[in-house]
């Protein structure tokens, strides 16, 4: 299958590496927590190397059409422009496909005001982290360092509950 030249980023090295990482990445969370299943990893495998490896990339790539990088101001709305797409509704469809992959069953709509939350008190570190990888890491390698701190993301998540119950 060819998919259109308008979703340059679907590479099929982009889809082993999400696969990849965002699969190690939730698992080690998963182990953290007691919650590993081999379905929960396949689903998480499945995501990362279709729909986050067709997505991610080319949201990136249309960030680069859209803000060249150079100067602050291109660097800052670059920055937005990621944080915009990673929001309250893109955390929580990848927490509902977590919660069916675990229990199978769909959340309700209060997973909502949780990834909300999640977003909200995310902002700082988001911040940096789409910062760097939207102004410093080469366009090829943007989705790949997204994924690696996607996954460092869910371990820390996932390290933070464990330390706080």
């Amino acid at each position: 299958m060819t998919l259109p030249s308008s979703w340059p980023g679907y590479t099929r090295a982009n889809a082993l590496r999400g696969l990849l990482i965002y699969s190690s990445g939730d698992s080690i969370a998963a182990l953290l927590l007691g919650e590993f299943s081999l379905t929960r990893l396949a689903v998480i495998a499945l995501l990362g190397s279709t729909v986050y490896a067709l997505e991610i990339p080319n949201w990136f790539y249309q960030v680069d059409r859209m803000v060249r990088p150079g100067g602050t101001r291109a660097a800052l709305l670059r920055t937005l422009l990621a944080l915009a797409y990673f929001n309250p509704l893109w955390v929580a469809r990848h927490m509902a496909l977590i919660g069916w992959a675990s229990s199978g069953t769909l959340p309700g709509w209060g997973i909502l005001a949780v990834a909300s939350h999640a977003f909200v008190l995310n902002i700082p570190l988001a911040l940096t982290a789409n910062l760097l990888i939207q102004n410093k890491v080469p366009a090829p390698w943007r989705f790949t360092a997204s994924a690696l701190y996607s996954a460092l993301m869910a371990v820390y998540y996932a390290v933070g509950r464990v330390w706080l119950q």
